[in-house]
């Protein structure tokens, strides 16, 4: 156990990194995928499962949790940690990509954002200091600022306006954070698809001397590459020293291609919703349960599979369980997928620590690309 927040770097191969962060709940292997537990659990999971399968870290989601059960009835009963029953370090977001998504819901200004709950109408004020207060409220362990994001396509000006205004809303959140002993928060590199409004976000962020830093406003509606070229961009000008998360990505091969760019830090909730809709993740690829052609077939998803989910029931069975829209489908899928992202992390890290990355990249992605194969 350690008192501080730590990010050692332990191996490189080419501009892929292995690292560990070190916290007082606990050490997160990077590169690392994190769950994503929205409003305190990871969809159709048990926490204990979580951890089984490989998790260091889940994600919380600021802006659900404040609207439900409310930050202030979570720090009353214990904090999130013993709220959900996960003991391993946590990552809330900010709660600003889940506001840009209200759309006619918000208004935005300097002090903060002014919306209206999805769930109940009622009117709710965040600004960068209250975000950092519910985060604390919560218990997280690495906090986000809050920050602006702007959906893709956009206007460079609008675009340079948002980027411009989460410098200032870092500075104030950097403020309200002050010095928590073990945890730490992590500033966001704004500016859209434009290079000179990346630089300049990332160049002002580093000056503020964070403890990690999060490359945001990606994966939104652009082309993947797009997202590449901004994380060519970025990730150069970031501290060698500090973890980089990009923030709400991705596909398993949004995860290859930006660990080869430098990336230590993933989330997405592909995983489980994809899971919940019939689509399971595997070294052949993406399989869709909802497809006739699996009605029959008494292969399990992946018969080398170390997980129950994937080794233990057949093809048939789980395409009846997605077709009957029986919850037990999306349970079992989400397991598989979880499972399968874990296993593609412990692989990359193996692999950058062995110096062949480039090599595992290219036999992962050829395995994608042969399929699986249909029964005899």
């Amino acid at each position: 156990m350690t008192e501080n927040f730590r990010f050692s770097l332990l191996a490189e191969d080419g501009n892929a990194r292995r690292g560990s962060i070190t916290m007082p709940r606990g050490e997160i292997r990077t590169p690392a995928f994190m769950p994503v537990g929205t409003g305190g659990t990871v969809k159709a999971m048990y926490m204990d499962q979580v951890r089984a399968l490989g998790a260091d870290v889940i994600l919380g989601n600021t802006y659900h949790l404040m609207l439900r059960p409310g930050a202030e009835r979570v720090a009353r009963l214990g904090g999130l940690h013993e709220f959900c029953r996960w003991q391993y370090p946590i990552l809330t977001d900010s709660g600003g990509f889940q506001v840009m998504s209200l759309a006619g819901l918000r208004k935005i200004t300097e002090q903060g954002v002014t919306f209206q709950s999805h769930v109940d109408g009622t009117k709710h004020e965040m600004s960068p200091e209250r975000s950092i207060e519910i985060q604390g409220l919560l218990g997280s362990d690495i906090q986000m600022q809050l920050d602006e994001c702007v959906r893709l396509p956009a206007d460079e000006s609008a675009i340079e306006k948002s980027m411009e205004m989460s410098l200032r809303w870092a500075e104030r959140c950097k403020i309200a954070f002050g010095d928590q002993p073990g945890k730490a928060m992590f500033g966001i590199v704004q500016g859209g698809d434009v290079v000179h409004l990346r630089e300049r976000s990332a160049t002002a962020l580093k000056e503020m001397d964070l403890k990690g830093y999060a490359i945001g406003g990606l994966a939104v509606g652009e082309p993947q590459e797009v997202m590449l070229a901004m994380l060519d961009v970025t990730c150069p000008m970031l501290p060698q020293e500090k973890p980089r998360y990009l923030m709400g990505v991705g596909t398993p091969d949004d995860i290859l291609k930006s660990v080869a760019r430098g990336i230590d830090m993933f989330d997405c909730v592909m995983p489980t919703r994809a899971g919940r809709h019939g689509l399971a993740y595997t070294r052949r690829g993406k399989i869709n349960l909802r497809n006739a052609r699996h009605a029959e077939d008494t292969r399990p998803l992946d018969e080398q599979s170390d997980c129950p989910a994937a080794r233990d029931y057949s093809r048939a069975y789980l395409h009846h369980l997605v077709r009957s829209n029986e919850a037990l489908g999306g349970m079992l899928l989400s397991w598989n997928n979880l499972v399968y992202y874990q296993h593609l992390m412990q692989g990359i890290r193996d692999a950058i620590e062995a110096g062949c990355y480039a090599d595992f990249m290219a036999e992962t992605q050829a395995e994608w690309e042969r399929g699986d194969i249909e029964p005899v």
